[in-house]
């Protein structure tokens, strides 16, 4: 069988990618992306020609098999999402899994993902957290939030700005309005930027001046 390899994307700055991501994106014979837009403008910054096709979170559950089916011999292919690490909140699981099932080498690359500078820069302990992702927008959210109240580690989580104000919210009605927080956004980008506080400090500076961007959520420990 032939073999993936996960390839991890910058999440800001395009200098952020590997030497050696960039040698797989040039060598693998395709390149499976989130949004081939995106990526194109990827590839011709680094004038790499491969092939690309699509594959997100829309149409996973019909290509799968088709990809798995195209790994054959000395086939290779290479899964990105628009930024950041395949799997990490965004489409591939799916295929990482499937392709395990049916005998084809999966190899993930080490490279960007949002969460880890933004649990680094908070200043909060590192040594033991957890990364929870986006929080639900309806359906369990209330016992999501309920549920943080009983974790003794550091807390990592997504939120878009559209959302934030109303996450910053529950988090001081589950947590205490004392619960220290921290806001980074924009990771790796020309407005880049870390705030810190009590969760009811950010929540006012939230609504005095909007958090725009990408936001990671980083809540210290008990």
């Amino acid at each position: 069988m032939g073999k993936l390899y996960v390839v991890p994307t910058p999440i800001g700055n395009l200098e952020d990618i590997t030497l050696r991501a960039l040698k797989v994106l040039r060598e693998v014979s395709v390149i499976y992306a989130e949004d081939t837009r995106t990526t194109a403008i990827l590839l011709r910054h680094f004038d790499i020609q491969t092939p690309l096709r699509s594959y997100h979170m829309h149409n996973e559950h019909q290509v799968t098999s088709s990809i798995i089916a195209s790994l054959s011999g000395d086939t290779s292919a290479a899964l990105v999402s628009d930024a950041g690490t395949p799997g990490i909140s965004d489409p591939g699981f799916l295929l990482v899994r499937e392709c395990l099932r049916n005998g084809v080498d999966v190899e993930c690359l080490p490279g960007a993902t949002a969460f880890v500078p933004a649990l680094v820069e908070s200043g909060f302990p590192c040594d033991e957290f957890v990364f929870l992702g986006f929080p639900p927008v309806k359906k369990g959210r209330q016992s999501f939030f309920k549920a943080l109240a009983e974790r003794r580690e550091t807390i990592v989580l997504y939120e878009s700005p559209h959302k934030i104000e109303k996450t910053l919210s529950d988090l001081a009605e589950v947590l205490g309005p004392d619960r220290q927080v921290s806001i980074s956004r924009e990771i790796s980008k020309m407005f880049h930027q870390t705030v810190r506080g009590p969760v009811s400090q950010l929540l006012s500076m939230h609504k005095q001046k909007p958090f725009k961007g990408e936001l990671v959520l980083v809540i210290s420990k008990m």
